[in-house]
């Protein structure tokens, strides 16, 4: 019976702890279509989450990518599939290779470009045009295990 305890408590804290690595392509699983904001007077890409995207709302995941340092001293960092000079911003790629990080302690200080695992949970947003369509909740650094 103890064993048993045992093990039920070993899976339930795996299962409740676990997080998922993902990489870039797993969210280009979306697709884009033209929608008016009368708020802005402008058109912007509202996004449609595929069923792999939508699995991992709410889930811890991990993912490697680039920082951009948007405005350090109010801790807003983006976290991207490439650098500065080729991401969404400048034109290069999409929405969907950006991720708002929403970092667990603001006294994290990041530099342009550099190349970091974030770990956080995965949020979903479509109807907020003042943020990213990705958002990393309770975001941070991740060494590895």
């Amino acid at each position: 019976m103890h064993r048993l305890a045992i093990l039920i408590f070993c899976f339930c804290f795996q299962f409740s702890y676990s997080q998922t690595v993902i990489d870039w392509s797993t969210l280009s699983d979306i697709s884009f279509s033209d929608v008016y904001m009368d708020e802005v007077d402008e058109y912007f890409l509202y996004p449609h989450f595929g069923p792999s995207v939508r699995e991992l709302e709410g889930k811890e995941i991990i993912i490697r990518g680039f920082v951009l340092a948007i405005d350090p001293t109010d801790n807003y960092y983006i976290l991207s599939k490439g650098p500065f000079s080729s991401c969404f911003f400048c034109g290069v790629g999409g929405p969907e290779t950006v991720i708002e990080l929403d970092m667990k302690s603001k006294n994290k200080v990041f530099i342009m470009d550099e190349v970091v695992t974030m770990r956080g949970i995965l949020k979903l947003n479509a109807d907020d045009i003042y943020h990213c369509n990705y958002i990393l909740k309770d975001a941070t650094v991740y060494l590895g295990p």
